[in-house]
């Protein structure tokens, strides 16, 4: 463990990811010793497992910030720790340590699915383990997913756009067809996402379903032609195809049941047929009409977003959601960060919720920054409010007392910094844009990092 600031208090930031990174640079400003604790052996969180791998650019550019903010001298990591009721360490566990504060940004570790029958069956599959998987984010980088030639892809948004990317670009599948419950003026991805897998729209099966959804928008008065428009005008700078994958719509579709065969694979995508209804706010539902038909496909996948790990060991709201204070003692931009215990109808003291631990699968990595730069402050204000005689010695010094014991390598600052180098290394000599090592056996041994080196900082 480098030094520590004389008096300074002891705050834990959980998560690395960018909501994390902020929140603990903007504490580390403000004088305080941050632990920066991390499930995965490296600090990126989405910024480095969720963005479409081959966008080097981008990530490259978020890399060399992460490590400007990893320069402060009181920013301590730990990663390969996992904080959680039956994790590592427990956020019970960090409190009775004397952290005088808590900052969770563990993102939405948890993924959503609609309980449909027929989720059991191979071939069945959430698309944030295929966005892990092909990110090469352990233990996803090491299994294997059958995707068959014709993938249904439940959801219209642009993670949905990223699992088209990859199954027509990478695996050249013959058809992927995306599944939305509502129609083409609601859709939910960017022109730019669109782009890459635009030119492989079958255009002649798009003009029979689109014409096929216009009595349904102007019911309810949507724009028919800037729906059309949206979908259509950016195909003239896509990507040009490198596979012959059909990319369909099938719209007004609400998924009911997944077939499967005897054997258990699916087989097809039941859906009922929808029509909206107009609300007196002006949005619109949709509503079931009670005709069923089923989608051939030897793959489902769910693009629907994710929801946040019901284990962590935070109470949940009715939405499934970790509860925040309705009432925030100390709220910043008319937002509550505070944790909330709903049964009890009080604030969890000290603890703190940002990025997607707060709103799961709200916005990208600068939503993210603010997000967590805006908890931190909330954090502050608590801590203004509420001296204490913790002491950073006291609470890393129980923390890395603890960590010791779990037996197994608990990565610091200078570790990670080692594996970055390690891997920009073998990427040059390769030739490669990024290299990434696929299991965390790779990655500790690239940092090669022995035995009795377990915990220490």
């Amino acid at each position: 463990m480098s030094s520590l600031i004389k008096n300074a208090r002891p705050v834990a930031v959980i998560g690395a990811g960018p909501a994390g990174l902020y929140a603990a640079k903007e504490l580390a400003d403000a004088g305080y010793e941050v632990a920066l604790l991390n499930r995965d052996i490296k600090l990126g969180g989405l910024a480095e497992y969720g963005i479409y791998y081959d966008k080097h650019k981008m990530k490259s550019g978020l890399r060399k910030q992460f490590h400007r903010l990893m320069e402060a001298d009181n920013i301590h990591y730990y990663g390969n720790v996992k904080i959680a009721a039956d994790g590592d360490l427990s956020l019970d566990d960090l409190r009775s340590m004397g952290f005088a504060g808590i900052l969770v940004t563990v993102g939405a570790q948890g993924t959503k699915w609609l309980g449909l029958p027929g989720e059991h069956y191979k071939g069945v599959y959430h698309a944030k383990d295929l966005v892990y998987h092909y990110n090469k984010l352990p233990p996803f980088s090491q299994k294997t997913y059958q995707i068959g030639e014709s993938v249904a892809l439940i959801g219209v948004g642009n993670v949905m756009t990223d699992i088209a990317h990859w199954t027509i670009r990478d695996l050249k599948v013959d058809k992927v067809t995306a599944v939305a419950r509502r129609g083409p003026a609601e859709i939910k991805f960017t022109k730019k996402e669109w782009q890459n897998v635009a030119k492989n729209l079958d255009r002649d099966a798009f003009e029979k379903e689109f014409a096929e959804c216009v009595p349904v928008m102007e019911a309810v008065g949507q724009d028919v032609e800037m729906a059309k428009d949206f979908i259509l005008a950016p195909i003239a700078n896509a990507l040009e195809p490198d596979s012959d994958s059909c990319f369909y719509f099938d719209f007004f579709a609400n998924p009911t049941q997944i077939v499967g065969s005897e054997a258990g694979k699916v087989t097809g995508l039941e859906v009922e047929e929808t029509k909206l209804e107009a609300r007196p706010d002006g949005t619109t539902k949709p509503v079931g009409t009670g005709v069923k038909r089923v989608i051939p496909a030897d793959t489902v996948i769910f693009c629907i977003g994710d929801r946040v790990d019901a284990d962590f060991g935070l109470p949940l709201n009715k939405w499934q959601e970790f509860a925040k204070n309705p009432n925030p003692k100390y709220p910043v931009e008319d937002t509550s960060y505070e944790a909330y215990d709903p049964e009890n109808d009080q604030p969890l003291p000290g603890i703190f919720l940002a990025g997607w631990a707060r709103e799961a699968s709200y916005g990208l990595v600068g939503i993210a920054r603010k997000d967590g730069t805006n908890g931190s402050h909330a954090l502050m204000q608590y801590l203004d409010d509420t001296p204490g005689s913790e002491r950073a010695e006291d609470a890393f010094g129980k923390l890395e007392a603890q960590l010791g014991k779990l037996g197994k390598p608990v990565v610091s600052k200078a570790d990670w910094l080692r594996l970055s180098a390690a891997e920009q290394d073998r990427a040059a000599a390769l030739g490669l844009e990024e290299f990434k090592f696929g299991s965390n056996d790779e990655m500790l041994a690239a940092i090669s990092m022995a035995p009795e080196k377990l915990g220490e900082q």
